[in-house]
C-alpha cells in the first residue's frame, strides 16, 4: 500500500474549489431543497457557480497577501467581513467605487461558501442596490461606440420582440418556434398518454401555463435552457413580429438562428423594451381598476391588483396582473424584479 504524504496539505484555493463544487447540484429543484432546508448546502446553476468561484477567488488571493497566516477556510472566515468592507471602500482611477451589485454578489459568495445564515447577526450587510444607479442600458459607454445600431437592426428588432437573453439567443434554432396550434396538439398528445417521463411532464406544464397566461397570443418563441437552466414559451410581440417569425422559419430546425451575436449588443436593454411593450399591452387604467380587498385592520377597501412600487420609484403604481404576465414572459419570478429593472418610461 501506498503510504500517504503526512507533509501535504490543500492550499486554500483547493480548499475552496472543493466546498464549492461539492455543493453543485445542477438541474435539481431548488423549490424542493427549500422545501425540506438542504438549500443554503446547494448551488442549483452552473452561471451561479462560475460566479461565486470568480469572486471566492478574489476574496482567497486577498487573504493571501494580507493574511498569509491563514491557511484554512476556517481561519480565513474570520475576515469575511473585513474583506468585504474593503470592497465596499475601494476606489480605482477615476475615484469610482465598486457598484452595490458586485459587492451584494460578492457577499453572496461569501455566505454560501461559508454558509452564513441571513439570521446571523455577524453577516456583512452590503449596501444596497439602487434603481438610479444602474448604468447597465442606460447611458452611452465606450462599447456602444463600437456597435453599428445599422448594421445590426435586424438583431435589435429581433430582441426587442422575442425578449431573448444572450445565453438564448446564441443557441437558438429554428426548431424554436412554436405556433398556438402546435403547442395545444404537443398538450393533447402528452394529455394522452398513460406515462410520462419527468421531462415530459415539465414539458407538458410549461406548454399549458404558456397558453393559459397568453391567451391571445399565436406565436411563441420556446427559451430551452435559459437562466438557472429553466424552459419557458415566450410571446412573440411588436411591430417586426413577422419578421422575427420569417427568420425563424427560413433557419433550419436545429440551425442557429443566430451565428454571432455582437458582444457590444445590448441585450438587456432591449429585453426592458419587451417588457415594456408587453406591460402597456395588459396594463389597466390604475382608476379603473376595482377596489376588491379590503384590509383587516381598518376595514378599508383597497385595490388589491395594484402593485405600489418602492425605493427611488416609491408612490408609482402599476397593474398587478400586467405585471405578472410581463415577469411570466421574461423568466424571471418575482414582479418586484420587472418593476425595479425592465418597466420603463411609462
Amino acid at each position: 500500500m501506498g503510504r500517504k504524504n503526512k507533509g501535504y496539505r490543500k492550499d486554500l484555493h483547493q480548499q475552496a474549489y472543493e466546498k464549492l463544487t461539492g455543493m453543485q447540484a445542477f438541474g435539481q429543484s431548488k423549490k424542493e431543497a427549500m422545501a425540506d432546508g438542504t438549500e443554503k448546502d446547494k448551488i442549483f446553476s452552473y452561471n451561479t457557480y462560475q460566479t461565486y468561484w470568480k469572486h471566492t477567488k478574489y476574496f482567497i488571493k486577498w487573504i493571501q497577501e494580507q493574511h498569509p497566516e491563514c491557511t484554512t477556510l476556517k481561519l480565513a472566515r474570520r475576515h469575511v467581513n473585513e474583506w468585504l468592507q474593503s470592497r465596499v471602500d475601494q476606489v480605482d482611477g477615476k475615484g469610482q467605487h465598486l457598484s452595490a451589485w458586485t459587492i451584494q454578489t460578492e457577499a453572496a459568495a461569501l455566505n454560501k461558501l461559508y454558509q452564513i445564515d441571513k439570521a446571523d447577526p455577524d453577516r456583512f450587510q452590503p449596501p444596497k442596490r439602487n434603481r438610479s444607479e444602474i448604468k447597465r442600458s442606460r447611458v452611452t459607454t465606450a462599447r456602444s461606440a463600437h456597435f453599428s445600431v445599422t448594421n445590426n437592426d435586424e438583431l435589435i428588432k429581433f430582441c426587442k420582440g422575442t425578449g431573448c437573453r444572450r445565453g438564448v439567443l446564441e443557441k437558438l434554432e429554428g426548431r424554436d418556434l412554436w405556433t398556438r396550434k402546435a403547442m395545444e396538439d404537443r398538450v393533447s398528445s402528452l394529455e394522452e398518454r398513460k406515462e410520462l417521463s419527468s421531462k415530459e411532464v415539465k414539458h407538458l406544464a410549461t406548454l399549458k401555463d404558456a397558453l393559459a397566461v397568453f391567451p391571445d397570443h399565436d406565436y411563441f418563441i420556446h427559451h430551452r435552457k435559459d437562466k438557472n437552466g429553466r424552459y419557458r414559451f415566450a410571446p412573440v410581440i411588436g411591430p417586426e413580429k413577422e419578421k422575427i417569425i420569417e427568420r425563424m422559419r427560413n433557419t433550419g430546425e436545429t440551425k442557429k438562428v443566430w451565428q454571432h451575436v455582437n458582444s457590444n449588443a445590448d441585450i438587456h436593454g432591449y429585453r426592458a423594451e419587451y417588457a415594456t411593450a408587453m406591460y402597456k399591452q395588459y396594463a389597466r387604467k390604475i382608476e379603473e381598476i376595482p377596489y376588491d380587498r379590503v384590509n383587516k385592520g381598518t376595514g378599508k377597501r383597497f385595490q388589491g391588483d395594484v402593485y405600489t412600487c418602492r425605493k427611488e420609484e416609491a408612490g408609482r403604481k402599476l397593474d398587478r396582473v400586467a405585471m405578472k404576465k410581463c415577469s411570466k414572459a421574461l423568466g424571471h419570478n418575482r414582479i418586484s424584479v420587472v418593476a425595479d429593472n425592465y418597466i420603463r418610461g411609462l
